[in-house]
């Protein structure tokens, strides 16, 4: 199975996965998977999302996930989220890793 096809698997169906759609969850299951890879499904998810922004930042990929669920706003850590927010930012989070994964693996395929 593919890094994609796992992450749409675990977006389709968080709880059997023990995730509640909650921001922090979220990001600390993503952050244990990733080094049960070896740090290969996040490999690049950072600076991928900086040329995207387009603009340098010191921010991880943490913080830009939610600068892009609601931009304009101050919100840059997930303890900022209100609880109605934690599902908009875990929704965008994996639209952009999907968004990253098509990209990484199509370019690979070449």
């Amino acid at each position: 199975m593919s890094d994609k096809e796992f992450i749409e698997r675990v977006r389709a169906r968080p709880g059997m996965y023990g995730l509640n759609g909650s921001y922090y969850p979220t990001i600390t299951f993503l952050d244990g998977y990733d080094l049960g890879r070896s740090g290969a499904l996040l490999r690049g998810f950072t600076e991928w999302l900086v040329a995207r922004k387009g603009e340098e930042t010191s921010l991880g990929w943490r913080a830009l996930a939610i600068e892009e669920a609601f931009p304009g706003a101050e919100i840059t850590h997930w303890s900022q989220l209100e609880p109605e927010q934690e599902h908009r930012a875990v929704d965008v989070l994996f639209c952009l890793l999907l968004d990253f994964l098509h990209e990484r693996d199509g370019s690979q395929q070449r």
